[in-house]
């Protein structure tokens, strides 16, 4: 059989359904989770793949053309077998399979993901994942993923946060850097230092550095000559070289650190953490392959945290707050 679809396609036919049966692109992006921005480009790409109208537009509301309600009853039938067919197959069978669509930053993708994702695929031989390591934001509707990781506050309310763990960040530097310039010994020592700056690309602002001092919480950001966008590991590529202090996850850091090309500082004012959390829509049904992947991922996060002393939080939550890429 050959292919018409794509999965992106078949989005814009349930967000196509959605509206014609709500009589509205808002009332459909509410319900859905999404913006009416987003629903009316999904549709507009629909209509110029069909090459026809689907809904004639008003200030108030949208109504289906005869084309569109001609389609829309044929679309509402197909999706209504499909949803029949899941139904079928989700109850029969133990082990998830498809393809299975993720996209993580460059941290935990390296240095977390993919050292572990073999031992997923050979417990679930019937499931392939693609995976995007990237620290942009992205579209689940309209770019088709699945599942996304992300370090700090998750998003927003349209998505569901499982968090993975909390990691413990430190403040690490290179012997030669050290022995040029001393070792910090407190807060304020950081400012006659070098200190590599991570910037957020979605506001240019660097990352404040965060610790526990007096029994307060402490954020710091610096005026650097060393700054960084969008990938936290050129910072700990400038600090390995001797650039400067960099503040970064300790798996991160580990391998450096074991083979002498990191140190440690300021250790007695570490104490906090940053969460990494898997996202996915509120209203997209949890597959048989995101439920297999996320619990996979937090059982063996779970078990590195247990082996450390620290606990890994994994309860569903809604997410709140702007994201941050890792």
């Amino acid at each position: 059989m050959s292919r018409h679809f794509e999965p992106v396609q078949l989005g814009s036919i349930e967000l196509f359904c959605r509206a014609a049966e709500l009589g509205s692109f808002t009332a459909a992006a509410q319900a859905l989770g999404l913006t009416p921005a987003a629903v009316s480009r999904s549709i507009a790409r629909l209509e110029a793949r069909l090459k026809v109208k689907l809904f004639v537009r008003t200030t108030r509301q949208v109504r289906l053309t005869d084309d569109g309600r001609l389609y829309f009853e044929h679309c509402r039938q197909a999706l209504g077998q499909i949803e029949a067919a899941e139904r079928a197959i989700t109850g029969r069978q133990g082990q998830p399979v498809g393809t299975l669509r993720i996209s993580a930053p460059t941290t935990y993708a390296h240095h977390r993901l993919l050292p572990l994702l073999p031992r997923l695929m050979e417990r679930h031989p019937q499931l392939a994942v693609e995976l995007n390591v990237s620290n942009r934001n992205i579209d689940f509707v309209e770019e088709g993923y699945d599942l996304a990781i992300r370090a700090g506050n998750p998003p927003d309310s349209r998505l569901v946060a499982r968090t993975l763990e909390d990691a413990a960040v430190g403040v690490y530097a290179s012997p030669a850097y050290l022995r040029r310039h001393g070792t910090p010994r407190s807060l304020d020592d950081l400012r006659q230092h070098a200190c590599i700056q991570f910037e957020l690309p979605s506001t240019g602002r660097p990352v404040p550095w965060i610790f526990v001092a007096g029994g307060r919480e402490h954020d710091l950001a610096f005026d650097s000559r060393w700054r960084v966008s969008d990938d936290v590991l050129g910072c700990v590529s400038l600090a390995r070289a001797g650039a400067g202090l960099c503040q970064t996850f300790d798996f991160v850091a580990a391998e450096a650190l074991q083979r002498g090309e990191l140190v440690e500082v300021l250790q007695d004012l570490r104490g906090r953490s940053r969460p990494f959390s898997a996202l996915y829509p509120h209203n997209r049904h949890l597959s048989a392959g995101v439920k297999a992947f996320v619990d996979f991922l937090l059982n063996e996060v779970q078990g590195v945290s247990r082996r450390r002393g620290r606990p890994a939080p994994s309860r569903p939550r809604a997410a709140r707050a702007p994201r941050a890429s890792g």
